[in-house]
């Protein structure tokens, strides 16, 4: 699949007036980016080009009501940037491939989005001539990291403007700047923060601010209440090729529409609800909820069909170094060259992982019912696990007990032994032995 990474600048950039300060701001709708989009207007004087990135989540009337609001705001032209592709494609399939949930929880819904949201801002600003970007990430939350990095690395003359994080600006404050001048704020988006994507929606307010609290029903996006949804539940049969998710109940779609028709089923079955409490990037503890329906669907399928297809060696490596990529796209580390190399490894443990997978989704829980796949591992096997095979003899079978118990067999009689031995002293600190054995041990230590 060809990546769609522009990491180098568009050959020609505008430069804007030498009496116009020219500022993109990615822009969600949101709270936090309608209150930075006056506030760089009348506080710094920018002029202010919007950007949204869509990186999934946002519906054409979404898309279309972001745009309107960007623009009674004061907006100089606003853009929107589909990167669906391009976040399915540089992340999210890598994150399928690795089977990868940060503490074994939280299927990182955002991280992946926030790199391919910075890259197309920057390229975006320097496209129209811009001097700086802003964003609208607190001082302690891993998306300033996420931003900061990626912009300075891809356009390191851009300045990097961020009130919030720098000005200390808390949501009620923003709320209450925007209410004095006129702009209408829900009370739901001044208490939570939500941000929606292809891969999931996260959900940050004062029950995260908390490690024993829940969230209350109103406050998750987009599933029903798990004890709410059908009892009968659903079946669905998806077809991975080389790891890709490629079609549902035997119709071929594009990953993006697959993922998306997925969210929308799960959903329905109340698939996907958690809450992740974890490290940020910073070193604080942090948490969040979050809804990822595909994710639930696609990890938990992915890895069964890996079960039947890879060696157990692959699985294991496959698993460490899976962990290590999540944990670096987490960590903004993105760019890291190391990152094409674990890629690298990725892409080849899926060239067998190739089938298809039955699965249940009921009242908040993903069942896989079976797998098959041309390169079942299973059903190369010249008989039955438990039962009568070709592949051996029942002599060579204990042969080979014999030979994988020699260790633990070693193991006991040498503890054996020793409880049954009269014990040794040990020499006290500082007694002779000791000291006429540290030239000895020095020596040893030396070589």
């Amino acid at each position: 699949m060809t990546r769609t990474t522009p990491m180098t600048p568009p050959p020609s950039a505008p430069e804007a007036s030498s009496t116009t300060k020219r500022v993109v701001l990615a822009f969600s709708g949101g709270l936090d980016t309608s209150f930075l989009l006056l506030y760089l207007q009348e506080r710094y004087g920018y002029e202010v080009v919007t950007a949204t990135v869509d990186t999934g989540g946002f519906s054409a009337s979404a898309l279309a009501e972001t745009r309107a609001r960007a623009l009674a705001l004061g907006a100089a032209e606003h853009r929107i940037i589909d990167a669906k592709g391009a976040v399915f494609d540089d992340h999210i399939r890598f994150l399928i491939f690795g089977n990868v949930r940060r503490g074994q929880t939280y299927p990182l819904c955002v991280g992946a989005e926030r790199v391919s949201q910075a890259r197309a801002v920057a390229m975006l600003a320097l496209e129209v001539g811009a001097s700086a970007v802003a964003h609208g990430s607190t001082g302690a939350g891993n998306d300033q990291i996420r931003f900061d990095v990626m912009i300075r690395a891809l356009c390191p003359d851009l300045e990097i403007i961020t009130p919030i994080r720098d000005e200390g600006w808390s949501r009620q404050a923003s709320t209450d700047w925007l209410r004095a001048r006129g702009v209408a704020v829900a009370d739901k988006t001044t208490d939570y923060s939500v941000n929606e994507g292809l891969w999931g929606v996260t959900i940050g307010g004062k029950e995260t601010h908390d490690s024993w609290a829940n969230l209350p029903p109103e406050a998750w996006a987009w599933s029903v209440e798990p004890g709410a949804a059908p009892p009968e539940g659903a079946e669905l049969v998806l077809t991975f090729e080389a790891g890709i998710p490629t079609a549902l109940d035997g119709t071929t779609m594009d990953p993006v529409r697959l993922i998306e028709s997925l969210n929308q089923i799960g959903a329905a079955h109340g698939i996907g609800r958690g809450v992740h409490l974890g490290d940020t990037i910073l070193g604080i503890k942090g948490r969040v909820a979050f809804e990822a329906p595909a994710a639930a669907i696609l990890l938990d399928a992915h890895r069964e069909l890996e079960k039947l297809v890879l060696s157990r060696w692959q699985q294991h490596h496959k698993d460490h170094m899976a962990s290590t990529y999540g944990l670096l796209l987490h960590e903004a580390a993105y760019l890291d060259p190391v990152m094409r190399d674990l890629e690298a490894f990725l892409l080849s443990s899926q060239r067998t992982v190739h089938g298809e997978v039955r699965v249940q989704l009921c009242q908040g829980r993903v069942t896989v019912f079976g797998v098959r796949s041309p390169y079942s591992m299973m059903s190369a096997a010249a008989g039955t696990y438990g039962e009568a095979n070709t592949l051996w003899t029942g002599a060579e079978a204990r042969g080979f007990a014999t030979i994988v118990g020699t260790q633990s067999l070693l193991a006991e009689r040498a503890r054996a032994a020793a409880a049954t031995a009269e014990p040794t002293p040990l020499p006290a600190a500082g007694s002779a032995a000791v000291a006429a054995a540290e030239p000895a041990r020095k020596r040893s230590v030396a070589s």
